[in-house]
């Protein structure tokens, strides 16, 4: 079993990677990814502005934007990256399936995603 990805947590590492990284809009969301000179597991961040919603619909939505990650991640584990995944407001009424295709498709967009044929 894989270990749980690590989090960002601090709003300077938030702002590290959005000052630094690169920026791969979809439709369900926005993801940004900041290289780094390691091999660790991915670590990750999960926002959702105001404009989504009250509180309980904003935790929803980072709650199915977590969950998205964990079984992406499982499948195909990233490292050496730290990634900030921002939800909007169409991510509210995505269905799943949906909002796991987006985050592998901004995966592959920042070139986050290891190819199949790399991990042999």
């Amino acid at each position: 079993m894989a270990p749980a990805p690590q989090r960002l947590t601090r709003r300077a590492e938030f702002l590290r990677v959005a000052a630094k990284g690169k920026r791969a809009p979809v439709h369900g969301l926005v993801l940004q990814a900041l290289a780094r000179d390691d091999a660790m597991p991915a670590r990750l961040g999960f926002t959702v502005t105001k404009k989504v919603g009250n509180a309980v619909i904003r935790n929803r939505t980072r709650r199915r934007l977590k969950e998205a990650a964990r079984l992406l991640l499982r499948e195909q584990p990233v490292t050496g990256v730290d990634l900030v995944v921002i939800g909007r407001d169409a991510t509210r009424g995505r269905a799943f399936t949906a909002l796991v295709d987006d985050l592998r498709r901004a995966l592959n967009k920042v070139g986050a995603l290891a190819r199949p044929d790399a991990a042999r």
